[in-house]
C-alpha cells in the first residue's frame, strides 16, 4: 500500500503544476482551433459559392485556390505564416488552419449546394429573388443539414491539427504535455501525461459530434428524410 500511496504517477497527479500547465495548453489549443474554424466556415462558404457560380471567372478563382491549398500540408501552411508572414505562432496557427480547411469546407458546402434539386432554384427565381438571397433563403439552409456530418468531421480534424502549432514553438495542449513530461521523466508519469491529453482531445471531439448530431436531428425536422 505504501509503495502505490507512494508511486510517481500518484506523485504526479498531487502535484498542481501538471493541471495548470495542461488547462494552459488546452486554453490555448482551443482559441487556435475555435478561430480557425470560425474563419474557415466564413471564407469556405464563400469560396465554395464561388465554385458553385455559374460565372466561369469566379468560378475558376476559387478552383485554383481549392485545388492548389487542399494539396499542400497543413503544416507548411502554418510554418509559411511563421517565417515568411512573421505572425507570431498562435497567429500563424490559426491562419495556417484557416487556409487549409477553408478549402476543405468550401469543397463540402460545394458537394452540398451541388445535391439540392434544381426546382429549389427555380421557386427562388420565379419569386423574384437574385443568386444571393435564392442561395441564404431557400438553397443553403437545406444544404447545410446535409454537410453537418463532413463539416464537423473536418472541424473535429481542426482541433486535432491544432497541435502543429507545437512546431513553431506555440504552447498548445501538445507542446505543453510535452514540457511536463520533461519535467516528470520516468516512463509511468509520461505515459499517465498523454493518456490525459488523449482523453481531452477525445472529450472534446466527442462532445462537438453529439451537439451536431442533435443539431442535425432538429434541423431535419420538416425537411424529409436527409439526404433526398
Amino acid at each position: 500500500m505504501d509503495a502505490l500511496l507512494n508511486s510517481p504517477v500518484l506523485e504526479m497527479l498531487k502535484d498542481p503544476i501538471l493541471y495548470k500547465g495542461l488547462w494552459l495548453g488546452l486554453v490555448l489549443t482551443l482559441e487556435i482551433a475555435g478561430l480557425s474554424i470560425v474563419l474557415s466556415f466564413m471564407f469556405g462558404t464563400i469560396l465554395g459559392s464561388m465554385r458553385y457560380s455559374a460565372l466561369p471567372v469566379i468560378s475558376h478563382i476559387a478552383t485554383v485556390y481549392i485545388e492548389f491549398i487542399r494539396n499542400l500540408p497543413t503544416l507548411l501552411l502554418i510554418l509559411v505564416s511563421y517565417f515568411v508572414l512573421g505572425l507570431p505562432a498562435m497567429w500563424a496557427a490559426t491562419i495556417g488552419l484557416t487556409i487549409y480547411t477553408s478549402a476543405i469546407i468550401a469543397e463540402i458546402i460545394r458537394g452540398g449546394l451541388n445535391s439540392v434539386p434544381p426546382g429549389q432554384w427555380e421557386a427562388a427565381r420565379s419569386q423574384g429573388m437574385s443568386f444571393i438571397q435564392s442561395m441564404r433563403y431557400v438553397v443553403l439552409p437545406p444544404a447545410v443539414v446535409k454537410m453537418i456530418p463532413a463539416i464537423v468531421s473536418q472541424f473535429v480534424t481542426v482541433i486535432k491539427d491544432s497541435s502543429f502549432a507545437m512546431a513553431i514553438g506555440a504552447y498548445e495542449l501538445m507542446f505543453k504535455g510535452t514540457i511536463l513530461a520533461a519535467k516528470y521523466w520516468r516512463p509511468s508519469q509520461i505515459i499517465t501525461i498523454y493518456l490525459i491529453i488523449s482523453l481531452v482531445y477525445f472529450l472534446i471531439n466527442f462532445a462537438i459530434s453529439m451537439v451536431a448530431r442533435r443539431l442535425q436531428t432538429k434541423l431535419s425536422i420538416g425537411r424529409g428524410s436527409i439526404g433526398n
